[in-house]
C-alpha cells in the first residue's frame, strides 16, 4: 500500500512538469507544403483600350500669306509736288477714264428709235394713228357672264373707252388707269358682239389699253391690247353662249 501511493505521487509530479514545460516552449508555426507550383509575382498587364472608329479628320493648316510669292509689299510713296509742276488731275467731275465713248450717241439712238416706233404705231406718241378697227376673234362659253378687264399700259394721259355689247352701252365713259378696272357684262343665248371704242386720244398720243376677259368661274378666256388707235375706231371681240 505505501509503494502504490508512492507511485502515484511521483506520477503526478512527472505530468506537472511536462505540462508545465510545453506551456513554456516556443511556438513554431508548420510551413506548407511545397506542391511544385511555380507562383507568378509579376504585375498582371493592363487591358488595351478598344481602338476607335472614328475617321480621322485631316488638319487644316492656314496659308501663311508672309511665304506667298504673289504678294509684293507696297512701297512708300513719295510726294510727287513740285513748285511749277502742271496742277493735280482731281475732279469732281462724274467723268473718267473708264467711261464708254459710245455713251454720247445712247440718248441720240433712243431718239430715233422712239420716233420709229410712233411712226409704226408701236408706241404713244404723235406719230402715226391707228384709223381702223381691230378683230380679237371670238369666244365659245356656257358662261353666264362675262367681267372685263381694262387699263392703260402706257402712260396716264387721259385715255377714255366707250364698252358695249350687241349695240347695248355698257360704260359710256371709262377712264384708264395704270391699275384694271372691271366692267361686267351679262351674255344673251347666242351671238354678244363686244365692242371698245376709243373716244379720244390722250395727251401723249394714241388711245392705248390692254384687255382681260373673265368667265363667271374667274378662267382667263383672252389677253389682248391695242395702241395708238384713233377717235372713234373700236377693238371688238365675238362671244357665243352655248346652252
Amino acid at each position: 500500500m505505501k509503494h502504490i501511493a508512492l507511485f502515484i505521487f511521483f506520477l503526478f509530479i512527472g505530468i506537472q512538469s511536462n505540462a508545465q514545460f510545453e506551456s513554456n516552449s516556443k511556438f513554431k508555426p508548420i510551413p506548407p507544403a511545397n506542391m511544385g507550383v511555380p507562383i507568378n509575382k509579376t504585375k498582371p498587364k493592363e487591358p488595351e483600350p478598344e481602338p476607335s472608329f472614328a475617321p480621322e479628320m485631316p488638319s487644316i493648316k492656314a496659308p501663311n500669306v508672309f511665304n506667298s510669292t504673289s504678294i509684293i509689299p507696297k512701297q512708300p510713296q513719295t510726294s510727287t509736288y513740285q513748285i511749277g509742276k502742271e496742277k493735280s488731275n482731281f475732279s469732281m467731275s462724274t467723268e473718267n477714264g473708264f467711261a464708254n465713248p459710245g455713251d454720247r450717241y445712247v440718248a441720240g439712238m433712243e431718239k430715233d428709235l422712239n420716233k420709229s416706233l410712233r411712226a409704226e404705231g408701236l408706241k404713244e406718241g404723235r406719230g402715226e394713228l391707228v384709223k381702223r378697227n381691230i378683230d380679237f376673234g371670238q369666244i365659245k362659253t356656257k358662261s353666264k357672264y362675262f367681267i372685263i378687264k381694262l387699263r392703260d399700259f402706257g402712260a396716264i394721259d387721259g385715255d377714255l373707252v366707250k364698252v358695249s355689247s350687241n349695240s347695248k352701252v355698257i360704260v359710256a365713259q371709262l377712264f384708264l388707269e395704270s391699275a384694271f378696272r372691271e366692267v361686267k357684262i351679262m351674255l344673251d343665248p347666242g351671238f354678244n358682239k363686244m365692242d371698245f371704242e376709243a373716244l379720244n386720244i390722250g395727251t401723249l398720243g394714241g388711245n392705248t389699253a390692254e384687255i382681260k376677259i373673265y368667265d363667271d368661274q374667274n378662267i382667263l378666256m383672252a389677253n389682248d391690247y391695242w395702241d395708238n388707235l384713233a377717235t372713234g375706231f373700236k377693238a371688238s371681240i365675238l362671244v357665243i353662249k352655248e346652252e
